[in-house]
């Protein structure tokens, strides 16, 4: 008699833990509450999964379910994300260059990392201007063809790809993922040759033209050399 064959136990694990991980994800910036109608249509999920990963992750506080039948995320993620900021233990260096270059440039200044296919922006500090780009901390955009997603993506590679060693940088990109923006970029370097994240200079592309990026060139890499100098990196060329 032939024993029935058992599904992979480790397969299985992976599997849920994705599904948990898509129900997460499923949230999106200004949601209060969500239902278990929506978050079955965000996720592609049948409402009994659905609920039984929420009951899951309700007891390890990811997520709270509402009287109402509706979700909310727990309080452990927040406690997680305080833990993922202070991990990078760059706040302290990263805040006074931010706002040396809006001093200088007059223009917007973050830094960023990467997220899986979207950029993070993890600190930044505003233009004095009325007219701005209107970005927060924590915000997540598209790894798009922008000078920032660019760095990113080119500098984070590992390896790091041939064009890497010949690319000019600070990276420029005007109207790539709004007409009337405009960016600037270039990799920052945290200890030996590991890539940290990108720093920025953004502005509307009436302003931050070409010519006033240039301008603003010598400020955005010595402000990227000494942060990398911060976080113990060996400069851009060793980052290479």
């Amino acid at each position: 008699m032939t024993t029935p064959t058992r599904p992979n136990a480790s397969l299985e694990g992976v599997a849920s833990a994705g599904r948990a991980l898509t129900l997460l994800s499923a949230f999106r910036k200004g949601d209060d509450a969500v239902t278990l109608a929506e978050l079955t249509a965000r996720t592609g999920l049948v409402k009994t999964t659905v609920m039984r990963l929420a009951i899951s992750l309700e007891e390890h506080g990811y997520l709270t379910r509402l009287p109402d039948g509706a979700y909310r995320l727990g309080a452990e993620l927040f406690r997680l994300g305080s833990v993922y900021q202070q991990s990078f233990r760059v706040e302290a260096y990263v805040m006074p260059v931010l706002e040396r270059l809006v001093a200088e440039t007059s223009e917007s200044a973050s830094f960023y990392v990467r997220s899986g296919e979207h950029r993070l922006c993890l600190y930044r500090v505003d233009s004095p201007h009325r007219l701005r780009l209107h970005v927060r901390q924590g915000d997540m955009l598209p790894m798009d063809n922008s000078a920032i997603a660019q760095v990113l993506r080119i500098f984070g590679a590992v390896p790091l790809p041939p064009e890497a060693a010949s690319m000019e940088v600070p990276l420029y990109t005007g109207g790539e993922r709004d007409p009337h923006v405009a960016g600037m970029a270039t990799p920052v370097f945290g200890p030996g040759e590991s890539f940290a994240g990108a720093l920025c200079l953004t502005g509307p592309v009436t302003r931050l033209t070409r010519q006033a990026a240039e301008d603003a060139s010598p400020s955005l890499l010595g402000a990227a050399a000494e942060l990398t100098r911060s976080l113990g990196g060996l400069g851009l060329a060793a980052g290479r």
